[in-house]
């Protein structure tokens, strides 16, 4: 049995009709992404309040529970509904009242459907809410769900930031005894002790109780024990007792006459720790994160071994207290043992939340629910644009640095080292600070773009609904002007172009397109990635590179690409920055009589024919415009007017509106959101 549907409303930031939170689920592991107060912390407590936890945590239902509209008034009922398939023989049986026929595909089906409500009181009553209700039924017109049968669906859960070493301490109602207690191993195991048995049992023969019934025997047998018990009856009680009431006294192990209170007893004795090494005996002093995954694996002892009730495992931030190499471990093995079928045919339901990108990256897609907005986005197949390849991909490519995607506000998709480096200084030189929008940037290295940005494309938006993140993903048109193809060493001066076909070469010139067919290859780009929240922006000339030196930035960035060739002695101290661009000043003079595009192409040959990194030069690049705003030489209305249009549009549509530089052709605008 598994949760397949959730349905949550009015219950803190969810509210009702498309403000509800619906969301469908699979059997095994399901991982809750997103920032923070996107709802996923609400998703598990709603879980929580309706299934109860085996920790006997007591759950009251609080005003503040009460999703509030925007006039700020709470809503009279909140509502929590779920619904169970994949009933074994045994759930059938134990749910046999509470059952409901469904048709799915055309084939009958056994579910249960769980309603939860609870109903706000008045002002100025004792209680902020009326005890809640579990119906049943689908249309919760069934019978109440007793307490009985819900205490089988109980789940076990695991709070944020737990004090792992506390749970697994002596002491009474330890969560250590409790799973202990349900283990098959201690209930079924070795053989109970009887004082008059004889000789005496092996002790390794005897069950935990059989050997707290032994050792207190032991105690009753010891001579200092003895003794003094006989000197209290003598000595002290005999004087105080009547002839026909004797008063005696008998010294013992303190434990109860019932068998599961008495071994629940024994038990709440017992600490777990963690030893040094097999065998060592020592006490060894273990971080918070190695007692954490100690506590995880006794939780996962008791599901993977229960023969009944409900196996639901919830985990709030698993990667607490853990260095990314040990979440990797954690999520491999939580996603085996949800794969692994108990003794009762059951797997175990693992519903996990995480803000860790080491996590999120080593999971499979299908186990993915993006939590944004109030709304849950499940990431399997079917439910996105992703097409089977896509999955393919993504899961040899989506490392622990683009799994940031997850967790931001905005995206920007990048295709290489420069763009990656320099879009978020250019954001924060014009007062669109990255950091302050919850931007990520997310590098693909020149592949797979449009994989990226499908990832937030809904298959079905009219019913699913949309993922409001912004993402924009920056290309290059990849088309150089008819100047180029010489300048960067392509042909020789005088050579023709070679034709395309038969032609290999993967370059193309503006020569090569009418004005028609060089919009429809910028709309095919931006047709390849765009749709619903998803926008691409196309250079508007070339690359990158080539562009900020097309649109004002040549200078700055003939001195970068300078600095990029002379990086290594740079580092060495052989030469300074000033000194570099200086011994090359006379060559940029040289470029002031040229048209734009051969200049710029020009500045772009130091990189295409020259070797400088892109990547080096976008450091240089970014380090020089820094200094240009901070010293006050170039103001930032001026870098705004210097850098090309598509890297505005961009920087715009994950941030903000950015105004544009008024010009002769008319007033002032704003780049498109």
């Amino acid at each position: 049995m598994y949760i397949a549907e959730l349905f949550i409303e009015n219950f803190r930031s969810f509210g009702v009709g498309d403000q509800a939170f619906k969301l469908t689920l699979t059997p095994g592991l399901t991982a809750l992404v997103g920032e923070n107060d996107a709802g996923k912390t609400a998703v598990v407590d709603a879980l929580r309040y309706v299934l109860g936890t085996r920790d006997q945590e007591q759950l009251r239902v609080d005003e503040a529970d009460f999703h509030r509209s925007s006039g700020g008034t709470p809503a009279d009922q909140m509502t929590i509904k779920l619904v169970f398939r994949g009933l074994t023989n045994t759930d059938r049986s134990a749910f046999a009242e509470f059952l409901t026929f469904e048709e799915i595909d055309g084939a009958k089906n056994v579910s249960l459907v769980l309603t939860w409500s609870a109903k706000r009181l008045a002002a100025g009553a004792s209680r902020r809410a009326a005890s809640p209700e579990w119906r049943t039924g689908a249309k919760a017109d069934g019978p109440l769900l007793d307490f009985g049968a819900r205490s089988l669906l109980t789940a076990t859960y695991l709070r944020p930031l737990r004090d792992a070493e506390r749970a697994m301490s002596a002491g009474r109602g330890s969560r250590l005894s409790q799973i202990l207690q349900h283990t098959k191993e201690i209930k079924e195991t070795g053989v109970a002790f009887d004082h008059r048995t004889v000789p005496t049992p092996d002790p390794k023969t005897l069950s935990v109780l059989g050997l707290g019934d032994f050792a207190n025997h032991l105690f009753r047998e010891s001579q200092g024990i003895k003794k003094a018990g006989d000197k209290l009856n003598d000595e002290y009680l005999k004087p105080l007792s009547f002839a026909k009431d004797l008063l005696r006294a008998r010294i013992e192990v303190s434990g109860s006459r019932d068998e599961t209170v008495r071994l629940r007893q024994l038990l709440e004795k017992l600490d777990l720790t963690l030893a040094a090494s097999a065998g060592d005996d020592s006490a060894h002093t273990r971080g918070l994160g190695s007692n954490n995954l100690l506590f995880m694996a006794c939780e996962l002892l008791l599901l993977a071994a229960e023969s009944d009730g409900f196996p639901l495992l919830l985990i709030e931030e698993p990667e607490a207290h853990l260095h990314p190499q040990r979440q990797l471990r954690l999520m491999a093995f939580l996603q085996d043992q949800a794969a692994k079928v108990r003794t009762d045919g059951q797997q175990i339901q693992i519903i996990v939340t995480t803000h860790s990108p080491s996590i999120a990256s080593d999971l499979h897609l299908d186990n993915i629910v993006l939590v944004e907005g109030g709304r849950g986005f499940p990431l399997r197949k079917g439910m996105t644009k992703l097409d089977n390849s896509d999955y393919s991909f993504l899961e040899r490519f989506l490392d622990s640095t683009k799994s940031n995607l997850f967790f931001a506000r905005g995206v920007m998709i990048v295709e290489g080292d420069a763009e990656n480096i320099l879009m978020p200084v250019l954001a924060r030189l014009l007062k669109r600070d990255f950091s302050e929008y919850g931007v990520s940037v997310i590098n693909v290295g020149g592949v797979g773009l449009g994989r990226y940005a499908r990832i937030f494309m809904r298959a079905d938006p009219a019913s699913d609904g949309q993922i409001s993140t912004p993402v924009a993903c920056v290309t290059d048109l990849d088309v150089m002007p008819n100047c180029a193809p010489v300048i960067v060493g392509k042909i020789k001066a005088g050579e023709d172009i070679p034709t395309r076909p038969p032609s290999k070469r993967q370059w193309r010139v503006k020569s090569e397109f009418t004005a028609a067919e060089l919009r429809e290859r910028r709309q095919t780009r931006i047709d390849k990635a765009s749709g619903q929240n998803v926008r691409t922006f196309v250079a508007g000339e070339w690359t990158l590179e080539y562009d900020l030196a097309h649109s004002g930035l040549s200078q700055e960035v003939w001195q970068a690409a300078v600095l990029a060739l002379a990086d290594e002695d740079i580092q060495a101290g052989k030469v300074t920055k000033k000194d570099a661009i200086e011994a090359r000043g006379a060559e940029f003079l040289g470029l002031g009589a040229l048209e734009l595009e051969a200049k710029a192409s020009h500045v772009y040959a130091l990189f295409e024919t020259e070797g400088a990194s892109k990547a080096i030069g976008a450091q240089y690049l970014a380090e020089l415009l820094e200094h240009a705003i901070e010293s006050g030489s170039m103001g930032v209305d001026e870098l705004r007017s210097k850098l090309p249009s598509y890297v505005l549009e961009a920087i715009a549509y994950v941030t903000a509106p950015i105004p544009v530089t008024p010009t002769a052709a008319g007033p002032s605008t704003t780049a498109p959101e």
